[in-house]
């Protein structure tokens, strides 16, 4: 596959990172709950979970993972598993701005590192580091360097919109926001599952 232009590479990379997702729903719900100063430090766990995740396939993996279709069933699998206990624990424990369980550094960091958008970008958009490949070992580190930025905008954004329009859902209805985010988390996983099992 041809190397993707910065700009190209940004658009591509937007229109992922933008399309709700189990990170995102997260965001939202902190937002909704804690407010978007207080959910700021989320940002960075997202951050930290998409480059643990992209640096060791564009880095490591990328050539070990060619041809092993195995590898990436059981990556999905372990995405759906996790999506669906983030979607139990947001159903039965609802977050609360003093409390908000799996909605925490640790949860978004988690669940970032099992997110299938991170597989994308890693394995397609954003070129391998090997001494064979065009740019050689360097050649990510420009397309690093724009995800990371583009990663905070967006999560920024799903943060504010938690916070200036579900807030006002959750404060009316704690339960709400939570039982729906729930929702659309298993809807998540259901696809998930669905691609992994075209995989067998």
């Amino acid at each position: 596959m041809p190397l993707l232009s910065l700009p190209a590479f940004a658009l591509a990379v937007l229109l992922l990172l933008l399309t709700p997702g189990p990170t995102n729903t997260l965001l939202a719900v902190a937002g909704a709950t804690r407010g978007l100063k207080a959910s700021l430090p989320l940002v960075g766990a997202e951050l930290a979970g998409y480059l643990a995740t992209i640096s060791t396939l564009v880095f490591v993996a990328a050539p070990l993972l060619a041809g092993q279709p195995t590898a990436a069933l059981v990556i999905k699998l372990l995405s759906t598993l996790w999506v669906l206990l983030l979607a139990i624990r947001l159903w039965s424990n609802p977050p609360t701005a003093t409390d908000l369980g799996a909605v925490n550094a640790l949860g978004v960091f988690a669940t970032t590192v099992l997110n299938p958008k991170g597989l994308i970008i890693g394995l397609v958009l954003i070129p391998p580091a090997a001494t064979g490949a065009p740019g050689g070992l360097a050649a990510p580190l420009p397309y690093l360097g724009l995800f990371s930025a583009l990663v905070m905008l967006v999560a920024l954004s799903w943060i504010t919109f938690g916070a200036a329009v579900l807030r006002r859902v959750a404060v009316a209805n704690p339960l709400l926001v939570s039982r729906i985010a729930a929702s659309f988390l298993v809807l998540f996983a259901a696809g998930l599952a669905g691609r992994a099992i075209g995989w067998i």
